[in-house]
């Protein structure tokens, strides 16, 4: 493999994003049908694929790096950690790829997705859980791969939406499995490897439950992954709740320069992060929430992919508060260590369960996952009314009728836990693994990792086997506080707003108290009220001036809605007029 191009890092196009990688099944005359190697900072070719990188964060240790040589050449995009010693993590991978082929790939750690060309043969692979996407289509008998959907989507020879998986964004905020909701366009699975002629399954993420000391493992190996991404240098940021996640990475990082928190100045929320940044010595800021927290502009829009809703990137809007390099969070800490998307039993008290720490013993994983994940079954049967005019005016061929989405999606959850099955040993894992294998919030973290140097701790080799090894019981609340005070016994000095007892079993009664009870205020939620902001800014106005029927719809569909109009042939040009940045309505505001 060799190096065909380099060039200093610039800013990329408006519809691209600031770090992409870009491939072809194929030599450089092939890349170079499909891409300008200009638009890269480095281009490797080699006898069967030609990658171009563009990366800000090229050769910092950790982070992406290539490597060519006579015999071939690896690419590495993300986050890896090489073993100590180890100063090019492609160099690295290759020696071992060459020597062990795929049994190399249990070496690595972290977020990633590399792409290797040992002796003619090449694979493009996505780490075990698949944060970064890779979407692939074929064109004039050639595969083409990359991170980024919208160069693919230029180069697709249809503009065509496929059915199901728009169905699937508008009931559900995630299209399932392996599609995009563009035809032609599919994704890498997890934990997959891409041929320039199959996609082949690894089988490194397999539920294999036994007995250790789950509180001290986590406790250990949570440590371990902060402090081996402790390293990058500039200016470090936390995103911090009042929560408990956050607060680790304050307790365990030499020093961190800025927290945020999005939320009012006097809320909960605010108050208990202001205080556990002031514990730790680190600068705090909240970030207000108005109309910037929720406005779908388009440099916030690209980073759903057309697969997932953009409600989840929470900080999109705020990017002139963050002075900062660095960016760390604690996002899938809830789904990897505390069982957020698992079925807890619990008793029923005036309607209303309160969980317990015991599991369900026999759930439905489909309707156990339809009320945690984003389906909103009324506005669900309002759809085919309220988007039919517009689909119409976009000439969206899918079939109107809607009115059995929840057939429709049962049937789609059935056939993706269907293929999780060979991975899972009990219901409860299934259920967690088909939420990892489709995690709906990852646009958070994509938009994090393309503008700052972002660390995405959960996917630390050692806390993802952690997650495989712990029996499902154990993953809770109970145990990841529990693993937070062997850390660090201040750590809790400070209570979330929401949590002020250590039983959760009392949090949920109190809970559960300030709903009934008259006078008493309730617990604020941790991130601000959608629909109040959606309707205090009159969105729907802004957003469907001439589409009324689906102001019917909650806010949450109706940003889902915008969401896929912009991927719509044509459909940024016609946004762009009406969908401003968010700081030309009001402006970003801090405190």
């Amino acid at each position: 493999m060799t190096p065909l191009h380099a060039t200093p890092d610039r800013a990329s196009d408006e519809r691209t994003m600031n770090r992409e990688l870009f491939g072809v099944f194929g030599d450089r005359a092939a890349f170079e049908r499909f891409r300008d190697p200009d638009a890269f900072d480095r281009v490797v070719g080699g006898p069967a694929v030609t990658v171009g990188v563009r990366n800000a964060h090229l050769d910092v240790p950790g982070r992406g790096s290539t490597y060519t040589c006579d015999r071939g050449g690896a690419v590495v995009f993300g986050e890896v950690l090489a073993p100590e010693g180890v100063e090019n993590a492609a160099e690295w991978l290759f020696e071992r790829y060459d020597r062990e082929g795929r049994a190399a790939l249990a070496g690595l750690n972290g977020s990633y997705l590399v792409v290797v060309d040992v002796g003619g043969e090449a694979a493009v692979v996505t780490d075990p859980l698949r944060s970064w996407e890779c979407h692939y289509l074929e064109r004039d008998g050639v595969r083409a791969f990359g991170t980024d959907v919208a160069p693919l989507r230029s180069l697709s020879e249809t503009d065509r939406m496929a059915r199901e998986p728009v169905l699937e964004l508008l009931h559900l905020g995630t299209v399932l499995g392996e599609r995009t909701v563009f035809e032609g366009i599919r994704r890498v699975p997890a934990d997959a490897a891409l041929t320039p002629s199959a996609v082949e399954p690894l089988d490194r993420f397999v539920y294999a439950p036994g007995e250790f000391d789950y509180v001290e493992a986590l406790a250990d190996r949570l440590t371990r992954a902060i402090r081996r991404r402790e390293h990058y240098t500039g200016r470090t940021g936390v995103l911090l709740s009042g929560g408990w996640d956050s607060r680790v990475f304050l307790s365990e990082l030499p020093a961190v320069d800025h927290t945020y928190t999005i939320g009012d100045e006097d809320s909960r929320e605010v108050r208990v992060a202001r205080r556990v940044a002031s514990q730790y010595d680190a600068d705090h800021a909240a970030l207000e929430p108005g109309l910037e927290y929720l406005y779908p502009y388009d440099g916030k829009l690209r980073y759903s992919q057309g697969i997932k809703e953009t409600l989840h990137i929470h900080q999109a809007a705020y990017e002139a508060e963050f002075d900062i390099d660095v960016m760390y969070h604690g996002l899938l800490f809830d789904t990897l260590f505390k069982g957020y998307f698992l079925e807890w039993d619990g008793i029923t008290v005036f309607g209303t369960k309160l969980p317990s720490n015991s599991l369900v013993d026999d759930p439905d994983p489909i309707d156990a996952l339809l009320d945690t994940l984003g389906f909103l079954p009324d506005g669900s049967r309002r759809i085919p009314d309220a988007v039919d005019e517009l689909f119409d005016d976009a000439a969206l061929d899918i079939d109107p009728d809607l009115d059995s989405s929840s057939a429709f999606l049962r049937e789609r959850l059935e056939t993706e836990l269907d293929a999780c099955r060979r991975l899972a040993d009990s219901t409860h894992n299934l259920m967690d693994c088909l939420i990892i294998r489709n995690q709906p919030a990852m646009p958070f973290r994509t938009h994090l990792a393309d503008n700052y140097l972002e660390s995405f701790v959960s996917l630390d080799s050692e806390l993802l086997d952690w997650h495989l090894r712990t029996p499902p019981e154990h993953r809770n609340g109970d145990t990841f506080r529990r693993a937070l005070n062997r850390i660090d016994d201040e750590i809790l000095r400070h209570r979330p707003p929401s949590r002020p007892h250590t039983s959760d079993y009392l949090n949920q009664v109190e809970r559960f108290l300030r709903r009934k009870l008259p006078l008493v205020e309730c617990f604020q939620p941790a991130w601000p009220d959608r629909q109040e902001i959606y309707d205090r800014y009159l969105l729907e106005d802004e957003l469907f001036p001439e589409y009324r029927a689906i102001h019917e719809l909650p806010a949450r569909q109706q940003l889902r809605v915008n969401d896929l109009r912009w991927w719509l042939p044509d459909g940024h040009e016609r946004n762009c007029d009406a969908v401003r940045h968010p700081g030309d309505a009001t402006g970003n505001r801090t405190t």
